[in-house]
């Protein structure tokens, strides 16, 4: 990590960052709280965890201070601030900041700075965020690990390919972090930090400015330590840039709002045993019987059309090939200095037949019709977040078999901190929208997460 201006002495209260960011924006909106002082108990915290942890790829603590003490002299103008004024923000390698260095994980782009900001980085800076630094990324977000380790337990992997922003929220360096999902990127590491990772659907938030993977499934996403705050920061960053065809020009939900409103009818849930469910580890097969079990009557099970069972395969023949053509040019420049992931992921790209990639594409479509009569039934699909708790070491990343088919489909997914491993790791509960319903996902997301606090509190009083 480059590393500048770290903090010179403890003179604020860490515990303030124990707050959930829509209550330090209240805070700081009131005056009750100075942005200056926020960020200096980020830079604490993360000066006491980072050597362990290694979250971050680049941070200069007094760029970041500057940041919070410009934000203070303009709030003390009674001029208008912005819904983020005064956050700590992390923002993954992969996403161009003016000014700071934007390496992508790969000792090909060491000491590459941007010149200019992507569109969430100029959503952020307009709406008075504090960009605190880089977080630490896999090669060119793809499986090849990164030093980030997990903050519940160093020993385990945080996940990837956004390792650094899971890590650097469930460790409280930041209330918010930007990460991005081709496979399971925002809600594998979510899960396995224990934190709560929202992935939107397919084009609400515009990537330009970002490294490509591949176009027709990568998405940005958030990271936060609840559903408001997720909600609050994807709000943000949701709308439209004609640098990204994927986006349509079309007002932003009204995430936030929506997600602290409690719904007009008891949410119903669908359970579904998603592909690659043979394989995960037997305390999740409990732990999903025992939540479906407590949900009673308003969660029932459904079993996915066959086409699904082929949508692995076909999500890995689009990530292959279009990764092929997307870093054609990272390989041409030091193939020999690119990790065995990347390389393995590159070669089977160039193997992809026309014909075959071309089929793929209609793909999306074809699931998502079938995933209709599911919809028409309940409010979002019930599934886990991953196999099974964060493996043990830094040598895989883990798996994002149950995380890949909403990629390919579009839909948005959120996970949820909910269950915990024999070992004590953290186990997510994945929930699964209508694309397009990113709302009301969240707001039911919301109300399961309730649910379960008050079954978890009937059980201590017992």
């Amino acid at each position: 990590m480059a590393a500048r201006g770290a903090a010179r002495s403890r003179t604020t209260d860490e515990a303030i960052l124990d707050l959930g960011a829509v209550e330090l924006r209240d805070r700081l909106a009131r005056g009750a709280l100075r942005a200056v002082d926020l960020t200096q108990a980020s830079l604490e915290r993360i000066e006491r965890r980072e050597p362990e942890l290694r979250a971050w790829a680049w941070l200069d603590g007094e760029h970041a201070l500057a940041q919070a003490r410009a934000l203070d002299a303009h709030r003390g103008t009674g001029r208008p601030i912005g819904p983020l004024h005064g956050l700590p923000v992390g923002v993954k390698d992969i996403i161009d900041t003016a000014g700071m260095p934007t390496e992508n994980g790969c000792p090909l782009d060491r000491g590459r700075v941007p010149t200019r900001d992507a569109f969430v980085v100029e959503r952020l800076k307009a709406a008075g965020a504090v960009v605190m630094g880089k977080t630490v990324t896999t090669e060119l977000a793809y499986l090849q690990p990164g030093p980030t380790r997990n903050p519940v337990n160093p020993a385990h992997t945080p996940g990837g390919s956004s390792s650094g922003s899971a890590a650097a929220v469930a460790a409280g360096m930041v209330p918010l972090a930007i990460g991005t999902q081709t496979g399971g990127s925002v809600i594998r590491p979510a899960a396995y930090c224990g934190i709560t990772g929202f992935k939107p659907s397919f084009g609400a938030i515009p990537r330009t400015g970002i490294l490509s993977q591949s176009p027709s499934l990568d998405t940005v996403g958030v990271f936060a330590r609840s559903i408001e705050d997720a909600a609050l920061l994807a709000e943000l960053l949701f709308g439209h840039d004609p640098g990204d065809r994927a986006t349509s020009p079309a007002p932003p939900p009204r995430l936030l709002s929506t997600a602290l409103a409690g719904p007009p009818v008891t949410p119903m849930l669908a359970f579904v045993r998603p592909p690659g469910w043979a394989d995960a580890a037997p305390e999740t097969h409990a732990a999903m019987r025992e939540l479906t079990g407590a949900l009673g009557q308003q969660c029932f099970e459904v079993t996915l059309p066959a086409a699904f069972d082929e949508a692995v395969e076909i999500r890995e023949r689009i990530n292959f090939a279009e990764m092929a053509k997307c870093c054609f040019a990272y390989e041409r420049r030091g193939r020999d200095l690119l990790g065995t992931a990347t390389l393995a992921a590159i070669d089977a790209g160039k193997a992809v037949l026309a014909r075959d990639y071309l089929a793929a594409l209609d793909w999306p479509n074809i699931l998502n019709a079938a995933l209709g009569p599911v919809f028409d039934r309940c409010d979002a699909i019930l599934t886990p977040s991953t196999p099974g708790p964060a493996p043990r070491g830094l040598e895989s990343t883990g798996s994002s078999i149950f995380n890949g088919v909403w990629t390919l489909c579009g839909t948005p997914a959120i996970t949820l901190p909910l269950l915990e491993s024999e070992n004590g790791l953290p186990m997510g509960v994945q929930l699964v929208g209508r694309p397009g319903d990113d709302a009301r996902l969240l707001r039911t997301a919301r109300w399961l997460a309730t649910q379960a606090l008050a079954a978890g509190g009937e059980g201590d009083d017992g």
